[in-house]
């Protein structure tokens, strides 16, 4: 069975930096791309930031370049989300996700096959 259990939100003022991180078990995710989404409050779930398993390749939402890096760990099992200078508009419940049999870092929901409970990050203005 495979589980995502993400970690490190909280509340923040604006500017603040956080850490997310997102444990993967029951299969290995080295070379299949996993990526981060999140859902701000009452708004439709979105994209934020991927990355490919092999390669490095990343993809990122445009408001996000520059401030947040994703990267991974693949002898952990593990994928990060550094997140700078957040603003109030990053608040949202974010979530990881990995894809089953691909290792193209989609922007796409449809294209994830394994997703976590989600972890809350919240940016005081």
């Amino acid at each position: 069975q495979v589980v995502l259990v993400e970690s490190g939100g909280g509340l923040v003022q604006a500017e603040a930096s956080l850490r997310l991180s997102c444990a993967a078990s029951g299969r290995t995710f080295s070379r299949n791309a996993m990526g981060w989404f999140r859902q701000p409050p009452g708004k439709e779930r979105e994209f934020v930031a991927a990355r490919s398993g092999t390669g490095g390749v990343t993809s990122y939402k445009d408001s996000v370049k520059g401030r947040f890096t994703i990267s991974r760990d693949n002898a952990k099992n593990t994928m990060y989300l550094e997140m700078n200078n957040l603003k109030p508009e990053d608040t949202a419940v974010y979530y990881c996700a990995a894809r089953r049999n691909y290792d193209f870092p989609s922007n796409k929901r449809a294209d994830y096959d394994y997703w976590g409970q989600g972890t809350q990050v919240t940016v005081s203005s």
